[in-house]
């Protein structure tokens, strides 16, 4: 079950409009960090249930986070929100090990997608 979720975006607009997408009636713990480093920094504190991340982000790019976080926890649950959608940037991050890409602009529907499919994820692990 997802309680707490990251967002690494260093866009506070973007970070703002991701929260605004999430489900309030859930009760998801929310927390948020400016760049790739802090992102790791407080997956390290926090140890979300899912972590969103952008790609491009100044100090370390969301490509480093996801695979340092992937490497400090192989089953981190991580989807990746950019506008680049380039088919090879989506295969190197799913090779890196993120559960799925969402496309900037996000929207409410495709947020609930990706929660539905971290939580199928987070359900299937615990098994």
């Amino acid at each position: 079950m997802i309680e707490k979720i990251l967002i690494v975006d260093d866009s506070p607009v973007s970070r703002k409009i991701m929260k605004s997408c999430i489900p309030e009636d859930r009760g998801y713990d929310l927390f948020e960090a400016g760049d790739g480093q802090s992102g790791i920094d407080k997956y390290q504190e926090l140890k979300p249930d899912l972590t969103f991340m952008d790609l491009t982000m100044p100090v370390m790019d969301g490509m480093q986070a996801l695979q340092e976080i992937i490497r400090i926890d192989p089953q981190a649950v991580v989807v990746v929100c950019t506008a680049d959608v380039q088919m090879k940037t989506i295969f190197k991050v799913m090779n890196l090990g993120a559960l799925m890409v969402v496309r900037k602009p996000i929207n409410k529907q495709t947020i609930d997608e990706a929660i539905q499919k971290a939580e199928d994820k987070l359900k299937n692990t615990q098994q």
